[in-house]
């Protein structure tokens, strides 16, 4: 699903808080605009993703015009996009069918190769990650 809530970002002497109103505890910072925009986006989707997967209510976004700021604060829309941070967050596993030679298959079930740890590893290794993200 695609949604769009205010947020209402403060400048604080660290960087940017960025509070969404409309997400009970969706607050967030940032060391930087870019960075608090960035937080922002990743907390919502979070957020927004756990409820979706709670079966729980998403709270409706109020428009911009209706969120209010303190002095010195000011709001900006955040997108998110829960479909696309679960497949980037999504840890299950999945089941691919792949080939590689019979000899190398017979001495890798001599060894007792873990065949989805090394496949992993090698991906991750190939694709120059670390984590999900």
């Amino acid at each position: 699903m695609k949604y769009a809530y205010p947020a209402i970002f403060t400048q604080t002497p660290d960087g940017y808080q960025v509070k969404v109103p409309d997400l009970p505890g969706c607050i967030t910072f940032g060391d930087d605009l870019p960075d608090a925009l960035d937080m922002a986006k990743d907390a919502v989707e979070m957020w927004l993703w756990d409820a979706e997967n709670q079966k729980e209510a998403v709270p409706p976004a109020h428009t911009i015009e209706n969120v209010s700021c303190a002095s010195g604060s000011f709001t900006s829309l955040i997108l998110a996009d829960t479909d696309r941070y679960r497949r980037e967050n999504d840890t299950r596993a999945v089941k691919k069918t792949l080939s590689i030679p019979l000899w190398l298959n017979v001495k890798a079930e001599k060894a007792n190769a873990p065949f989805s740890q090394i496949l992993q590893e090698g991906l991750k290794e190939y694709l120059h990650i670390d984590s999900p993200q």
